[in-house]
């Protein structure tokens, strides 16, 4: 289940974190068996092509992995692509069609800018946080500083690429940023991860 994350919460990370945009909007959700405030922006363009389009839900990976094999907003030749009945079963609104012509239009209709795991445990909280390494930025959120092995929770969490913040008395603290998401290449699992939030919070 979905529900609006706490505003002071979700708002606390965001300031300290200024690389996540102050337009993102923030939601508790358990996603990859664990339970995470993701924030994220709805991409309104996208969102309204869809409604006016009447389109279908992109919930089949095979599906968008032929979409990522049009180009978005070109005209193609159906007869040049190897898989022409496929595409032709692409959800309604996923692609417009004029003759023997196929134009890409659909996109992510959301960006994920950080996801947060809240953890007593450093160690369950990076493998936890770990899980959305393919998908966005993450971050551990810790109920306090471990007692021992303080060094060797931020060198692993920083081998990860993940971030760390502390809940203390006087709010949530920065104890390491968390690395920029920059994948190597689109994938269809990666739109897929949006595609399903995106189903549940539209």
């Amino acid at each position: 289940m979905a529900t609006v994350a706490n505003p002071v919460a979700w708002r606390s990370v965001r300031e300290v974190l200024p690389q996540v945009s102050s337009e993102s909007e923030g939601v508790m959700l358990s996603v990859l068996g664990t339970r995470a405030l993701l924030l994220y922006r709805v991409d309104e363009t996208e969102h309204r092509r869809r409604q006016a389009a009447g389109s279908e839900r992109l919930d089949s990976i095979p599906a968008l992995e032929r979409l990522l094999g049009l180009p978005v907003g070109l005209p193609v030749p159906v007869g040049s692509l190897p898989e022409q009945a496929e595409v032709r079963d692409l959800p309604r609104g996923a692609v417009e069609w004029d003759a023997d012509l196929v134009t890409r239009r659909a996109v992510r209709p959301l960006a994920v800018d950080l996801a947060v795991v809240r953890a007593a445990g450093w160690r369950t909280g990076l493998e936890r946080a770990g899980r959305f390494a393919p998908f966005c930025r993450r971050a551990v959120l810790l109920d306090e500083v471990p007692r021992a092995g303080w060094d060797e929770t931020l060198a692993e969490a920083s081998f990860y690429g993940i971030g760390v913040l502390v809940d203390e008395p006087d709010g949530i603290r920065i104890a390491l940023e968390p690395e920029a998401y920059r994948p190597q290449r689109h994938t269809a699992a990666a739109w897929h991860f949006v595609e399903e939030l995106y189903g549940r919070l539209v």
